[in-house]
């Protein structure tokens, strides 16, 4: 007689089941190590030193400073199961950083925190979790992993103001089998919080991430000079009918659809509708003009049932985000050479390529897949 599901779907006896749990030293991996522990389970810590110790340990507001590492080291002791650091430094730089960088100076506005995902955690850290003879790799994300008829479905997290799709669109079905998201399915991050209390946890009371880890206050100009010295060259702010309206110090300090600080002074408000690294110009022009209708995506990754491939005539039907803080909008997805096409039954301002475009179905919580913006189309 086959032996009946955990709670993490395996087979297996809790005490029996090796959980490898990715620690950033927040309360959100805290809580989940503690809830597996709790249960019984074969609980292994492992904390990702992603960038230079010293330097994080100074830092407040990011999910992997340095002192994250103790906190983490912390809850493992408290809860009496093994924790361990790996030193990912060099791994983080080529997957992530040196990415983040280049495509910065491209104009292009980068999302490094679902490269992260996608190549350092759900990777990287995947192989190190099997090595260990783990039978899957829990994290605090805040998304929910379903059996379906097909295999592991990925869907929204069941408090939408939480919900990290939007940085997980990446995540591939191989991977899905083998990952676990405890938190996906609380109401609310006091739940969270209460669990935390509950548990004795030393962070329950500590404050979210805000800044991505390795851009302290949100500087990203600061952090690419630093990478890339001198490769942000001056160049002339444009308006989109050829006047040029001013100077700028590199394309690096603007984004799609940016008003204040263009310093171009008074007149029409105008917005920043694209950026061309090449000619180093910072094209602006009226609001209306950072509309779109038509989204071009690349490097898709495709979680529904029928192939992509063998999507209808007119594509599939589904919702999308464009930006991580905007809701799902509807639209069609047909396959294209290279990527996909996405059509917004409505549209979107400020469509950034660099920016993730991530596909939703259009009932209930099911997440589609996605893929990366490559240009802002007008119109």
């Amino acid at each position: 007689m086959a032996n009946a599901l955990n709670s993490l779907g395996i087979p297996r006896p809790p005490a029996e089941t090796r959980v490898v749990v990715a620690m950033s030293g927040g309360v959100d991996s805290s809580v989940v190590a503690a809830m597996l522990a709790r249960e019984g389970y074969d609980v292994v810590g492992i904390t990702l030193q992603l960038y230079d110790h010293g330097a994080a340990l100074a830092k407040k507001g990011a999910c992997c400073a340095g002192r994250d590492i103790h906190d983490a080291r912390r809850v493992a002791e408290a809860l009496d199961f093994p924790h361990y650091v790996l030193d990912y430094e060099n791994r983080f730089r080529e997957a992530v950083i040196d990415e983040f960088a280049d495509s910065y100076l491209a104009g292009a506005t980068p999302v490094p925190c679902i490269r992260c995902n996608e190549r350092v955690k759900f990777r990287d850290l995947m192989g190190t979790a099997k090595e260990l003879g783990a039978d899957c790799l829990a994290t605090g994300h805040y998304i929910r992993r379903e059996a379906g008829p097909g295999g592991a479905e990925l869907h929204r997290a069941a408090d939408a103001s939480r919900d990290q799709s939007y940085f997980l669109f990446s995540t591939t079905r191989e991977q899905l089998e083998f990952l676990r998201f405890p938190l996906g399915g609380l109401a609310s991050k006091d739940e969270t919080r209460a669990l935390a209390a509950e548990f004795g946890l030393s962070v329950a009371d500590k404050p979210d991430s805000q800044d991505i880890c390795f851009v302290p206050q949100g500087n990203y100009a600061a952090v690419i000079e630093k990478l890339r010295p001198g490769a942000a060259e001056p160049g002339e702010i444009v308006h989109l009918d050829g006047r040029v309206l001013g100077r700028h110090e590199g394309v690096i300090r603007y984004t799609i659809g940016q008003r204040r600080g263009l310093g171009i002074g008074g007149g029409e408000p105008l917005y920043v509708i694209r950026l061309d690294a090449d000619r180093r110009e910072v094209i602006v022009g009226p609001r209306e003009a950072l509309a779109t209708r038509t989204v071009p995506v690349k490097e898709v990754n495709w979680l529904g049932d029928t192939p992509l491939a063998e999507a209808p005539d007119g594509g599939f039907e589904v919702e999308v985000r464009v930006r991580s803080t905007r809701p799902p909008k509807p639209a069609r997805l047909r396959p294209v050479p290279g990527g996909a096409e996405v059509t917004l039954m409505g549209a979107e301002e400020g469509v950034a390529p660099g920016q993730a475009c991530v596909f939703y179905a259009t009932e209930g919580s099911r997440v589609l897949g996605g893929g990366w913006i490559t240009k802002s189309l007008p119109g």
